[in-house]
């Protein structure tokens, strides 16, 4: 059996990435089956600049409902709050909304998160996009004038002022990346290519709140393209 400090060790490796794909889900689960799961909602990892509410924050830091979490130059944090997880990267600015001990929405201001959330309705706020979402991945970059959009597996809604109807989407594994623009108040909606995030990422982060993401097979990425 894996001596607890290990176990701790393992899944902080996974945390930091330096596993790469290399059997990531099958050691994820059993670190997390053996009770490395996180207990409480908050900083799972904090590395450089990281606040909650202007505060200092580090590894354990509690999050609340209604509580802003920010990354500076150079910096990154992982949250995990209940049944939803987040990668927050340098220069991100999110705040995490929702009653009764449920998150129902996210409020990226600046930077770029990757999310993973359970089943249940999710509204991602993001400049003038608004993206419904439930059980999904996904990943963000908000720019000064346009947001992309990956829709790592699962379904989401998309909408924006001047838009004439929503925009579904349906994805397995990151088939339809977008890049919503701000035209004069006009959204507009776009392919957009894959950037800047992984499926070692996403492995990580449904490991943390004991799911592993649907596009695994057998404990395997499906291929080594993202």
């Amino acid at each position: 059996m894996r001596h607890p400090s290990m176990r701790r060790e393992l899944l902080k490796r996974l945390a930091g990435g330096a596993l790469g794909a290399v059997s990531l889900s099958a050691a994820i689960r059993e670190a997390l089956a053996s009770g490395d799961k996180p207990t409480t909602t908050g900083v799972y990892r904090a590395e450089g600049a990281v606040t909650v509410n202007g505060k200092p924050a580090k590894n354990g830091t509690p999050v609340n409902l209604g509580d802003r979490v920010a990354t500076g130059a150079g910096s990154s944090a992982v949250v995990v709050w209940k049944g939803d997880a987040f990668l927050l990267r340098n220069q991100t600015t999110v705040e995490i909304r929702g009653r009764e001990g449920t998150i129902e929405g996210l409020l990226v201001a600046t930077g770029k998160v990757l999310s993973v959330f359970a089943k249940k309705p999710v509204a991602i706020k993001a400049a003038n996009a608004t993206i419904g979402i439930r059980g999904t991945g996904c990943y963000l970059e908000v720019e000064p004038k346009s947001v992309y959009f990956c829709l790592c597996y699962g379904e989401a809604v998309v909408e924006g002022s001047g838009m004439a109807d929503p925009r579904v989407v349906k994805t397995t594994h990151h088939e339809q990346p977008l890049v919503i623009s701000d035209y004069g108040g006009i959204m507009k909606i776009e392919p957009g290519g894959f950037r800047d995030h992984t499926d070692a990422e996403l492995v990580m982060l449904e490991g943390l709140v004991g799911r592993e993401p649907p596009f695994m097979q057998g404990g395997q990425y499906p291929s080594a393209k993202y």
